[in-house]
């Protein structure tokens, strides 16, 4: 199946990739590190664009698209290591006021975990009890809930996870290629020694096959798609940021560089609803129960 993006799908994605290059660029982003806390003025200019009203109605002062133009605009967000509860915010548009236009910051309960909870106007689950918890990531302050199990997750939640974690791995193909060309030693650019090139290749196929699982879910919707895209997409994303880190060699682990905040916000985000055993018992229950699954044997000794 060839997932081809029609013209409107490519300026969306343009308009989104420009406007979080113009608004928290790489230079924004070494601040956010620096200062945390959630800028309010980027949150409303996300709001004024339409970010999280993509899937409203127009009747309902939303855009009017649907969850594969929502796919693309998540995907540019983690590409960028877009700060906050975007998710969140995204879903409750036309739920909680002011979530649509940007004006509220909304987070959710997860698992007994909280992104953002601080920063947020409208909490939507029980928070009461909740404790800071450090977060391995700077850019996504966390806390943690007394909470029971975890809740049936929400397939368009879990697979705009699996967007930001593509645009991420996207990121981490991007930056150790670009190193990869114009960093040398010996005299050649490091790019050229076989060991180089293999993780950038590996890097490369991860996130491709990524990309087609996440591309096809955000078309069938369908939960098992999802679970599938998500898996993918987590792989993608850490073991990227991992490779990328090796191309880097100790420079990726510096400040100044964005390497390991890929790794990190990676890491963070695969603790999210649907992630990781959540997604596999999900892919694993569709597989058992698909028309002509064989089920197992018992063996019998003669």
């Amino acid at each position: 199946m060839r997932f081809r993006l029609t013209k409107d799908q490519r300026d969306l994605r343009g308009g989104v990739r420009e406007l979080l290059a113009r608004r928290f660029g790489p230079e924004e982003l070494r601040v956010a590190v620096s200062r945390p806390g959630l800028d309010r003025r980027l949150w409303r200019d996300l709001g004024e664009a339409g970010f999280f009203a993509l899937r409203l109605p127009e009747a309902d002062g939303g855009v009017g698209l649907g969850l594969p133009e929502a796919v693309l605009a998540f995907e540019e967000a983690g590409r960028a290591l877009l700060p906050g509860p975007l998710t969140a915010t995204f879903l409750a548009a036309g739920e909680v006021p002011g979530a649509a236009t940007g004006e509220s910051v909304v987070t959710a309960v997860d698992g007994g975990l909280v992104e953002w909870l601080a920063e947020a106007d409208v909490v939507l689950g029980d928070a009461e009890g909740a404790r800071p918890l450090r977060s391995v990531d700077p850019l996504t302050p966390l806390h943690r809930t007394p909470g029971g199990p975890a809740p049936a997750p929400d397939p368009v939640a879990v697979l705009l996870t699996a967007a930001e974690q593509l645009g991420t791995a996207t990121r981490a193909c991007e930056l150790a290629v670009r190193h990869a060309r114009t960093r040398e030693q010996f005299g050649r650019p490091v790019g050229a020694f076989q060991a180089v090139k293999h993780l950038c290749a590996d890097l490369l196929v991860r996130v491709e096959v990524a990309r087609a699982a996440v591309y096809a879910a955000a078309v069938t919707a369908g939960p098992a798609d999802v679970a599938a895209a998500r898996l993918l997409a987590d792989e993608a994303a850490v073991r990227g940021a991992r490779d990328c880190l090796q191309v880097f060699g100790g420079m990726g682990f510096t400040w100044e560089a964005e390497v390991h905040l890929l790794l990190k916000r990676s890491w963070v985000r695969t603790r999210r609803t649907g992630g990781g055993t959540q997604s596999e018992e999900r892919l694993a229950e569709d597989l058992l129960t698909s028309p002509g699954h064989q089920p197992p044997q018992a063996a019998c000794l003669r």
